[in-house]
């Protein structure tokens, strides 16, 4: 796996070995950094269930200034911390070992607003509509921003105003949905 564009571009990630974790295929994260692209020149991410931090770090190598890392796993958390010492973004990034339900309250907490909320849970646990709902109560994306969720084709996301599906794309048995703010 590797960054795909920007100032760390090509650079090889380490990942975890095994069937814990799946990272983001390089042919999603640049279809999903290519659509959002031309609105985030800069940004805040929030990626959940961050395994590696590919996506966060991608999202730093094309600008963005500050990323949020979350994975309860040791493992995972061991190798995000190599990834970001590697690419020399500590500065930037925060990453915290918790599971989802504590990361969302924190944020909620520190009044934390996000232009980018990445979810990429594990599939069988369709969690989407869940983390969707917990974001909205919790009142984290910005008014322009975005959350971007990796599922199985066959999960059925549902998202309530002001929240709205703005697109879907499936590749093979991933589905990325795309949803903004009413």
């Amino acid at each position: 796996m590797r960054i795909v564009a920007g100032k760390h571009r090509s650079r090889v990630l380490k990942t975890l070995k095994g069937n814990d974790t799946r990272p983001t295929s390089d042919k999603v994260k640049e279809a999903v950094f290519s659509r959002i692209g031309p609105y985030f020149e800069t940004g805040i991410i929030l990626d959940l269930f961050s395994g590696s931090g590919n996506i966060a770090l991608e999202a730093l190598s094309r600008g963005f200034e500050k990323a949020i890392m979350v994975d309860k796993y040791d493992k995972a958390i061991s190798i995000i911390k190599t990834n970001v010492a590697m690419l020399k973004e500590e500065e930037k990034c925060e990453i915290w070992p918790f599971d989802y339900k504590k990361a969302l309250s924190m944020c909620q907490q520190k009044k934390l607003k996000f232009d980018l909320i990445y979810l990429d849970p594990p599939y069988q646990f369709e969690l989407t509509n869940e983390l969707v709902a917990k974001i909205g109560e919790y009142d984290l994306l910005k008014d322009n921003g975005v959350i971007i969720s990796e599922s199985l084709n066959k999960e059925t996301i549902k998202v309530y105003k002001p929240y709205f599906i703005d697109k879907q794309v499936s590749y093979g048995t991933t589905k990325v949905t795309y949803i903004r703010k009413d």
